[in-house]
């Protein structure tokens, strides 16, 4: 598949904005999320922008790279799916983990339903390089990851995060998704320097890069995708386009959207700010330059050895992240006690803050919750997240926490309980017999609550 040399300035594409990005002047090429696209059903307004020329690159959520698991066959399979359906060339993914627990710690499944942070360690390195390969070997187009913002520290890191990045790229070849804002996030609440994480990574693997906005409370930066993007981010900005010029600048904005002339201006700022950057002594680089691709995806121009850096990994450090990553995420959303050596009033800014995010999403994939339970939904559904971890996705949540309430009785207006029970019989439908405890819990519940 050609690809092009430059992808130039983009937006995020987002239902709530399709209309908008259609008729914005000067894009020349939008990111959507991956699991929100049905390949074959894509929006029309996508549609329409691939008629016009415009590319579109799929931005994955949930693969986990840096989890301790191996990549999902299913989950790279959709993602090759949705790359070949849009003509991309390239997809994106994250350096994150977003679950835990399972065969590798006997344990149960734990979903964070949110990117968080690898530590920096030679184990965790040794099993992300090997999952990024995996991810390469399955996908018909070349892989670039992102950084994460964080609210937390690992303890015991023996690598920066451009000293970690340098490495993933140097082994495997990968492209670089930098989020600048994400480097403005890991400097308010981790104090990591910016400019020396831009010291350290290697620059000329840089596929694209995303501009956000967030906002600081109580000394906190959070990384919102909903609010202005503010100057230090821009900063940033300028301090990476002096050191090479990306093939392309994202503007990302996930909620809270403003009036369409809005966008456009801080598009335009995005183009002003990287217009006055000083010039890099190397004045372009593209998603190929240096790169020889073959079939089963990129060998990068850092790679070194004749194994391309594919050095034999030990076969404990899986385990060993799966042990530390099921211990941090069972203490963020199960109430387990908290590992050694994290922050314990950080942990539960975390905690909090993913409890508000499972709660906004469950909103979003069941709006008839809010509908239904008003003004008793948010607090309603905190309470419930205090003691039932998510393991099962967002869909499953809803139903999880439908069936919760009904089993105490709740809502207490007769009314609003009976459109809840409906609602809830209705998508949870008849289940066949099966020899699985949960199953047949589940069949039992709905006979309970059919007698109700």
């Amino acid at each position: 598949m050609k690809q092009p040399s430059r992808l130039g300035t983009g937006i995020g594409w987002r239902p709530e904005i399709a209309e908008a990005v259609e008729r914005m002047p000067g894009i020349d090429w939008v990111e959507a999320v991956s699991e929100n696209l049905c390949p074959g059903h894509l929006p029309e307004s996508l549609v329409r922008l691939r008629e016009r020329g415009v590319t579109v690159v799929p931005h994955g959520v949930s693969l986990g790279l840096g989890g301790a698991d191996r990549p999902d066959a299913s989950r790279l399979a959709a993602l090759a799916e949705r790359a070949e359906a849009l003509g991309s060339p390239l997809v994106t993914e994250h350096i994150a983990f977003v679950r835990a627990g399972g065969p590798l710690t006997a344990s149960q499944p734990l979903e964070a339903g949110h990117l968080l942070p690898v530590p920096r360690t030679r184990d965790a390195l040794e099993v992300l390089c090997e999952n990024v390969r995996i991810a390469q070997d399955a996908l018909p187009v070349p892989l670039a990851v992102e950084n994460i913002a964080a609210l937390i520290s690992w303890p015991g890191e023996e690598m920066t995060e451009g000293q970690f990045l340098y490495e993933l790229a140097d082994r495997t070849g990968v492209r670089l998704l930098i989020d600048v804002a994400n480097l403005h996030t890991n400097h308010v609440n981790r104090g990591e320097d910016p400019a020396k994480a831009l010291d350290e990574l290697p620059v000329e693997a840089i596929a694209y890069v995303h501009v956000a906005g967030g906002f600081e409370r109580d000394g906190v930066w959070h990384d919102s995708h909903a609010h202005p993007v503010p100057r230090p981010v821009l900063d940033i900005l300028v301090d990476l386009a002096s050191r090479v010029s990306p093939p392309g600048v994202l503007l990302e904005r996930d909620e809270n959207f403003p009036e369409p002339a809005e966008l456009e201006r801080e598009i335009g700022a995005i183009r002003e700010t990287l217009a006055k950057a000083p010039r890099a002594e190397q004045t372009t680089t593209s998603l190929t330059a240096g790169v020889e691709e073959p079939a089963n995806g990129p060998v990068g121009p850092l790679s070194s050895g004749a194994d391309g850096g594919r050095a034999e990994q030990d076969p404990a450090a899986r385990q060993r992240l799966a042990l530390a990553q099921t211990a941090l995420l069972s203490a963020l959303v199960a109430g387990t006690p908290v590992p050694e050596g994290f922050d314990r009033v950080r942990l539960g800014v975390q905690a909090r803050a993913l409890a508000a995010k499972r709660a906004d999403v469950v909103a979003k994939v069941a709006g008839e919750l809010p509908e239904i339970l008003a003004q008793e939904y948010r607090p309603a559904f905190l309470a419930y997240a205090q003691g039932h971890p998510m393991t099962g996705g967002y869909r499953r949540d809803a139903l999880d926490f439908a069936e919760h309430l009904l089993l105490a009785g709740l809502p207490e207006d007769a009314a609003a309980r009976r459109r809840l029970r409906d609602w809830w019989l209705e998508r949870s439908g008849p289940a066949p017999l099966s020899r699985r405890p949960a199953a047949r819990l589940a069949r039992a519940t709905r006979r309970v609550l059919l007698r109700h």
